[in-house]
């Protein structure tokens, strides 16, 4: 009995001891299948996060696309614009050398009538008799159409004629008739030292220039007197034409020499006398002032480099 005993003891402890191994086997079993359930689950989760990265560049590259193909269309339009605008830019050069060559084309030919008529007048003024009548009228006219001819010219004026000084006086004289008027008393003085005075200048221009001052002092003196000094100081030739005329007011002073001023509408000119004239003296290195200094008539006053 008591040996019966023992063996179903020792049977029940060996199952206990089998059902604890058991227990503790299927315990780490499930522990394992658990851990394997969550590293699976890891490895679900992980790949749903490589998908969604992979939708989210996918969506980007997309864009990206898009965004491409609008920077190339963007593109392709500005080199279809900057192409007009090189059309443009072509066909306005080429328009713009047409003109500037038919502006060329057109400024000789006027500079050539210009020359043309210059020359044709200087040889009608060389040519005209003084001692007939109508002869001072007549130069006086082709002195204005020179006037007109040489407006607004700046080109430097050749200077090739060797001349005396009184002799340029005298043909302005001659030219002008100022001797010959009896309302009123001219006076031609010519200082010693300036006597012999020769000059290498252009003669034509330079007598034009005191044509015009005589001119000028003519049309503004009614009475009175009117003088031709020539002098010098070893460096340069002096001209003064002064008049016991009306004056020029201080404002006036330097508007007088513009083109087409003219202070007494009453009196015949284009108003281009004084412009004309001061031209010539700074063309031929000299110059022409107006001396505002003088309380009344004028005093015009022209140098000019031996």
């Amino acid at each position: 009995m008591n040996i019966l005993i023992i063996g179903l003891v020792l049977i029940i402890v060996g199952l206990g001891i089998a059902l604890f191994f058991q227990v503790r086997a299927s315990k780490a079993q499930a522990e394992d299948g658990q851990q394997l359930l969550n590293d699976y689950q890891r490895r679900i989760d992980e790949l749903d996060k490589l998908l969604k990265d992979y939708r989210a560049l996918e969506q980007n590259f997309d864009n990206v696309g898009q965004g491409y193909e609008q920077a190339l269309l963007a593109f392709d339009k500005m080199e279809e614009e900057k192409m007009t605008v090189l059309k443009a830019k072509e066909a306005l050069e080429k328009q713009s050398s047409e003109l500037l060559a038919a502006k060329n084309n057109l400024e000789q030919a006027v500079m050539k009538k210009k020359e043309l008529i210059q020359q044709s007048a200087e040889s009608i003024l060389q040519k005209i008799d003084y001692t007939l009548p109508g002869a001072v009228q007549m130069a006086m006219q082709v002195n204005n159409i020179l006037n007109l001819n040489d407006v607004e010219m700046e080109t430097a004026i050749e200077c090739d004629d060797n001349c005396m000084a009184a002799e340029i006086t005298a043909q302005a004289i001659r030219q002008t008739g100022i001797d010959r008027i009896d309302y009123l008393r001219f006076v031609n003085r010519v200082s010693e030292e300036a006597q012999a005075l020769m000059l290498f200048t252009n003669q034509a221009m330079v007598t034009r220039v005191l044509v015009n001052l005589l001119d000028n002092a003519m049309k503004f003196t009614t009475s009175g007197t009117i003088s031709l000094n020539t002098t010098t100081d070893g460096t340069n030739v002096e001209f003064t034409v002064e008049d016991t005329g009306e004056g020029i007011p201080g404002e006036d002073t330097e508007r007088i020499f513009e083109p087409f001023v003219k202070l007494n509408s009453f009196f015949d000119g284009a108003g281009v006398g004084l412009t004309v004239a001061r031209s010539i003296a700074r063309r031929l290195n000299g110059d022409l002032k107006l001396d505002a200094t003088r309380a009344s008539g004028a005093r015009f006053i022209f140098t000019l480099p031996i």
